[in-house]
């Protein structure tokens, strides 16, 4: 069920690494366009209750703190069927949402069908997603060579495949910084506001601390200010 995300509900951390830190998410800023946002973490064993699942939680938090827009999420967790994948984005799209991301289901393994669901519904291609999302895994580990994430926009949303770890959810949409801060390699989501825009969706604001997006001057049109 759909429901507007205010507040952080658990911190965000490396999967690997322990840690008792909570904090919150910041308030949103009312006066921004409110966002629909459809979230789907695909997993045989997460969604028949094997494990938890760590993806949803993973993309409400980095969301939340990368926007200043009130968002309204649409959560789903399903198996790893073609069918089911693609009539899930079909229906997120159909019920508003102009971003729908997914985790999981990349791979090369027989089960991984996620690219192949997520072409299937597609009207447009966006193949610098995917490409840009490998060269950041692969300052990592050499099999990022193995990530298919494709993104597509179907409508006027725009659908992106992210990896199926927390922590590579995170490198992916955010980037890379060094020990100072300074932005090294720009992650997905700096594109994702502007391409928004040029589908007709809602003006998305970021917190630049976190993730800066990018627009040309003239497409800067802040309800901040």
């Amino acid at each position: 069920m759909p429901h507007t995300y205010r507040q952080r509900m658990k911190r965000f951390t490396n999967p690997e690494q322990k840690t008792d830190t909570m904090s919150e998410i910041p308030s949103p800023d009312l006066r921004c366009d409110t966002i629909r946002i459809g979230i789907v973490s695909i997993s045989d064993r997460a969604s028949t209750g094997v494990y938890e699942d760590k993806g949803l939680p993973a993309l409400r938090d980095w969301l939340g703190q990368a926007l200043y827009n009130p968002i309204t999420f649409d959560e789903r967790l399903i198996p790893d069927e073609q069918a089911t994948i693609s009539q899930t984005l079909i229906a997120l799209v159909d019920s508003g949402c102009h971003l729908v991301l997914t985790t999981g289901g990349t791979g090369p393994a027989k089960r991984d069908v996620t690219p192949e669901a997520t072409l299937a519904v597609a009207h447009k291609e966006m193949p610098g997603f995917g490409e840009q999302m490998r060269q950041i895994s692969l300052r990592f580990v050499p099999t990022a060579i193995l990530s298919r994430q494709v993104a597509v926009i179907r409508d006027s949303c725009l659908i992106i495949n992210l990896p199926g770890q927390p922590k590579s959810i995170q490198e992916t949409l955010g980037g890379l910084k060094d020990a100072q801060g300074k932005q090294l390699v720009d992650g997905v989501f700096a594109a994702v506001p502007y391409c928004v825009d040029l589908i007709g969706g809602p003006y998305m604001e970021t917190r630049d601390a976190f993730c800066k997006a990018f627009r040309p001057k003239t497409a800067i049109n802040s309800k901040r200010v």
